[in-house]
């Protein structure tokens, strides 16, 4: 029965939480976008899966908006500062979205994760990863996931699988 229950968190791991194929995003990072419910520009710092899609973390006047697709205007230009802020030193992400890593923390589940999200904070790449499976009823019949089963980590916590 562990042998189950490990291949079965195997898998869930690996299963990307899209389905098959990986649905593109509507914003690139770093690009100049305009927020239709705040009525704002701001430039996309952000990007993490969800169960409503892709949501994105968008940076104006020194905060950040949380919203979905249907909510931005992409305006195809890198912002200005945050093309500064990278020709000036912060390197462009080192693993991409739906990228399969291995997860130096990963407890007792198995080392193998998606990268979920990508997220620039403080100048800083960090990476969302399931780093929780979910849990099943005793009975069976149910499967609990919780909101906390994500972890943002920086790349030095994750290595590219070399398959």
């Amino acid at each position: 029965m562990t042998n189950l229950v490990q291949n079965l968190e195997q898998c869930w791991y690996t299963s990307p939480p899209w389905g098959q194929q990986i649905p593109p995003v509507l914003v690139s990072l770093l690009e100049r976008v305009y927020i239709k419910s705040a009525k704002a520009l701001g430039s996309c710092t952000g990007v993490e899966w969800s169960e409503h899609g892709w949501k994105y973390e968008i940076f104006v006047c020194n905060t950040n908006i949380t919203a979905l697709g249907s909510e931005l205007i992409g305006t195809g230009n890198l912002q200005l500062e945050a093309f500064r802020q990278v020709a000036a030193g912060i390197a462009k992400p080192v693993f991409r979205l739906g990228e399969l890593v291995e997860f130096r923390f990963h407890g007792d589940g198995p080392p193998i994760r998606i990268v979920q999200g990508i997220q620039l904070i403080n100048d800083a790449w960090f990476y969302s990863v399931e780093w929780m499976s979910p849990s099943i009823s005793e009975k069976g019949d149910e499967v609990f996931t919780s909101k906390d089963s994500i972890a943002r980590v920086a790349d030095y916590d994750l290595e590219r699988v070399r398959l």
